[in-house]
């Protein structure tokens, strides 16, 4: 598995649509921070067959300091769930092999040496 940069995006993304890189950097980094200014503002954001963004409220609770034992409290905190879209869910998956299927014993086989020959002209 690689890891791939916005910046591998940026030159792809330039490569594919022949726009300068400097532009298509500046049209993700804007799609970036639309989504990101969207959830901060509690809006759940939904891309047909990629995916939904939502952002998700954990309930405060008391944690214990590894180190100390001491037990704190930590404060809610808004983390953001991401559900894949359908189409996405379909890449993720490997594609099947294609299995071979066994003969069907009512049919002729076919390139068989059993089979009659036709009669040569």
């Amino acid at each position: 598995m690689n890891t791939v940069t916005k910046r591998d995006l940026v030159q792809r993304i330039s490569e594919n649509t022949k726009v300068q890189q400097q532009k298509a950097k500046e049209v993700i980094q804007g799609f970036l921070d639309e989504i990101i200014a969207e959830l901060a503002s509690g809006n759940r954001l939904e891309f047909r067959d990629f995916g939904v963004f939502e952002p998700k409220a954990k309930a405060p609770r008391t944690a214990r300091n590894p180190r100390t034992g001491a037990r704190i409290q930590v404060p809610e905190k808004i983390t953001v769930k991401f559900k894949a879209g359908r189409m996405m869910k379909e890449k993720m998956q490997p594609t099947p092999k294609p299995e071979a299927t066994p003969p069907d014993p009512g049919l002729p086989q076919t390139g068989s040496s059993d089979a009659p020959s036709a009669p040569a002209p």
